[in-house]
């Protein structure tokens, strides 16, 4: 039998950066993680979330102090990047490109999974957390004062008593099932990923020097987390640290179907039909692994518990991988998680601040599905799909974004002065989403060649650089106060420039950037 503090099922990403948190806030803790997998994982291990934006890129490097590992063992992110179709989808350099000239200030970084995850483990392991590797949970017992987890560990039975037990278990959702916590989001949508031995370089894809040289680091377009977008779907290619590439398709299940590309033959097949210049490059690398999800996104109906009971990661709510959103949700849920036993150890209540926190874990993500929910029949429009890429970065960085880096995830009196800015502000990403819409079915697709280079809008590079800029001593309601005005001018501006343009679609792209920068020229849109 084993007494602990906390016990966390799931030793994962979620699972293990929780327990280094909590280990690096209270060093005699005693705490416990238990994992399915016999360790070490593999490198390349076969998991979704290689690609972090600031969020999550901000919490493993400063959060979790793992810095010198990430500039060690780990690639540098060249942004987002996304290229939109054109013809037949042959030749990249002729594709409209959404992506940076240069990395903004605040960073993001690719994950090899299995690189990361072995030295969470071994870092756990050093500071004294007990990881139990190849051991399912075979039962949950919870109760008011103390939660009996039963294993089964090298064939043995074991017992953990514990009093806050954590399920970062990713899929089989061990505690959502046990306490009727499961919820859909109808957001129907599926993906198959694999990876392949070799660096996929999309900068080898085209030898025009114009095109290459569009990146101030000619040749850096592969540390890009790339997109290849098309109606319905989109294609990721992401490079690990490894020397492997991760490869994945999403699609709306609506329009193209899971039985076409269930297997990694199919995958092939059906990218040669819709993007065979990716097909092309992927031909005669045989893959990895191979995996096949289908109605892959979920919400639940609570993650905190007053019982001392919470669920993070995948266990908990899991909504697109577009944008990369996973490590953020782990470092919003986990920093609560951490939060909350915290202040019980300290012997605080916490039985108010569990249901707030409920709550706002929960409205950021129902505030965030907005942004793919029905979304993806315009993912390949040209002149609707980019305006609306500038417009959730700035709803990203104005507000979740901003009470995370400003560590204002926790404080309950920000939190309820702003409540009604952050009601406002999910409202308008709501309708703003709902306008990309109605503008993408009204305006009919003229295709572009050129680069909009995000680096170049300075409200999205201002944004993005006061992420980092935290200051204890400035006044934190004054910096919300013009996100929250920003997003408004912005939404004003957009909806300014599709309701006045609709029905004359030719340089619409050019204008609808320009009057978000306030008439501001850039020069690569000319």
């Amino acid at each position: 039998m084993n007494s602990y503090d906390v016990v966390i099922a799931g030793g994962g990403l979620a699972g293990q950066c929780l327990a280094r948190q909590l280990r690096l806030a209270h060093a005699n803790l005693r705490l416990a993680v238990i994992e399915k997998a016999a360790l070490p994982y593999p490198t390349a291990a076969h998991k979704v979330g290689e690609s972090s934006v600031e969020i999550g890129a901000h919490y493993f490097a400063r959060k979790l102090k793992l810095a010198d590992h990430i500039a060690k063992d780990q690639l540098p992110k060249y942004g987002l990047r996304f290229f939109f179709g054109h013809d037949d989808n042959r030749q990249i350099g002729d594709r409209l490109e959404l992506g940076v000239s240069e990395t903004y200030p605040t960073p993001s970084y690719q994950f090899d999974r299995g690189i990361l995850e072995n030295h969470l483990v071994t870092l756990n392991r050093d500071a004294g957390i007990d990881v139990f590797d190849g051991t399912r949970v075979t039962g949950i017992n919870t109760s008011e004062v103390e939660h009996q987890i039963t294993a089964i560990h090298k064939g043995q039975e074991r017992l953990f008593k514990t009093k806050w037990f954590i399920d970062a278990a990713g899929r089989a959702a061990l505690l959502k099932r046990k306490l009727g916590w499961q919820q859909s989001n109808n957001h129907d949508i599926h993906a198959v990923w694999f990876r392949v031995a070799d660096r996929v370089k999309i900068d080898d894809w085209c030898s025009d020097p114009e095109w290459i040289a569009r990146c101030k680091s000619p040749g850096s377009r592969w540390l890009s987390t790339n997109h290849l977008m098309g109606n319905g779907y989109w294609v990721w290619l992401i490079p690990l640290s490894s020397g492997s590439t991760s490869v994945g398709i999403v699609a709306d299940s609506n329009m193209h179907a899971l039985a076409d590309m269930n297997s990694h033959d199919r995958a092939l097949a059906w990218l040669n039909a819709f993007e065979p210049q990716c097909a092309q490059a992927l031909k005669h690398l045989p893959p990895q692994d191979f995996l096949a999800l289908k109605h892959f996104s979920h919400g639940s109906m609570n993650v905190f518990s007053v019982d001392r009971l919470a669920v993070t990661g995948e266990a908990g709510a899991f909504l697109d991988p577009f944008y990369s959103p996973g490590s953020d949700f782990i470092a919003l849920s986990n920093t609560l998680i951490a939060d909350l036993v915290d202040r019980d150890i300290k012997g605080e209540s916490i039985l108010a601040r569990t249901q707030v926190y409920d709550q706002i874990y929960l409205g950021l993500v129902d505030a965030t599905l907005p942004v793919y929910l029905h979304q993806y029949p315009i993912f390949g429009h040209h002149q609707v799909m980019p305006a609306k890429i500038v417009w959730d970065y700035i709803s990203y960085w104005s507000t979740v974004g901003f009470l995370y880096f400003w560590e204002r995830l926790t404080d309950m009196s920000f939190l309820a002065r702003n409540k009604q800015k952050l009601k406002q502000a999910a409202e308008l990403n709501v309708a703003m989403q709902e306008d990309f819409r109605k503008w993408a079915t009204a305006m009919p697709q003229t295709q572009r060649t050129t680069f909009v280079d995000q680096f170049a809008i300075p409200l999205l590079a201002e944004l993005n650089t006061h992420l980092s800029e935290y200051d204890p001593q400035a006044n934190a309601e004054e910096r919300f106060e013009r996100n929250i005005c920003i997003m408004n001018d912005a939404a004003a501006e957009i909806r300014a420039a599709f309701d006045g343009q609709i029905m004359d679609p030719e340089g619409m792209l050019t204008r609808v950037l320009q009057d978000i920068l306030g008439k501001r020229q850039i020069a690569t849109l000319t």
